[in-house]
């Protein structure tokens, strides 16, 4: 089993999104992505307490300091690059003093802390050295070439009920040992990797525009 004082979360964000620009600062519902998501972690059982954002820009810094959060200073290629290896990417992986990390996705702004409690509790007591979350769903797929990739059953049609379930990954929260993040591999290997089924709602993750507007207006609806 492993110690949560060898565990560090991390939130990792940078200004430069292309769909939408500066989504972690742009205003939404009185907040912002990247304050909601430090408050969503400071609500948890772990609070401040080897918590980290992983920030380049002085807006960010300036943020996360008044909230009282550690800083690691990311660097202007990480934040700015997108094709690099996973060790510069997570550029903090043999700088910080643990043993392991957990990455929140900021830009899930539904995400719960006792969902993230939950799965830092079995991060913990799990064997594997990678885990992460992942959506069930029942439903039909094909692959590129048009071969159905699910079972189906064959007396009836198109029945949702009744077909093997299915995992896709949820880009929400993820948990590694940090030494292998220098080797390159995110979460170790992928056949021995843990999957945390999750709450798709709280899955939702802002990638383009009208997910932005849609997720503040359900945000106002429940929280105003």
């Amino acid at each position: 089993m492993k110690n949560i004082d060898d565990l560090c979360v991390i939130v990792q964000s940078r200004l430069n999104s292309e769909r939408v620009p500066r989504k972690m600062l742009k205003p939404f519902a009185g907040t912002t992505l990247f304050e909601n998501v430090i408050d969503t972690i400071k609500k948890t059982k772990l609070g401040k307490k080897n918590f980290y954002v992983s920030v380049f820009e002085q807006e960010l810094k300036d943020i996360a300091s008044s909230k009282g959060v550690k800083i690691f200073n990311r660097s202007e290629k990480s934040a700015e690059s997108e094709a690099i290896r996973i060790g510069e990417l997570f550029e903090w992986w043999n700088k910080l003093p643990f043993t392991y990390v957990i990455v929140v996705n900021g830009c899930c702004p539904f995400l719960k802390p006792e969902t993230i409690d939950n799965f830092i509790e079995t991060y913990l007591k799990s064997n594997s050295d990678g885990m992460f979350g992942v959506i069930e769903k029942r439903n039909f797929y094909w692959n590129k070439i048009g071969e159905l990739i699910t079972n189906w059953p064959n007396d009836e049609g198109l029945n949702t009920k009744r077909v093997e379930v299915t995992y896709e990954a949820a880009h929400c929260l993820y948990g590694s040992r940090l030494d292998i993040i220098g080797k390159n591999m995110w979460m170790g290997d992928l056949n021995t990797i843990r999957i945390y089924p999750m709450n798709e709602f709280e899955c939702f993750d802002i990638d383009h525009p009208w997910q932005f507007e849609m997720a503040e207006a359900m945000f106002k609806k429940m929280y105003f």
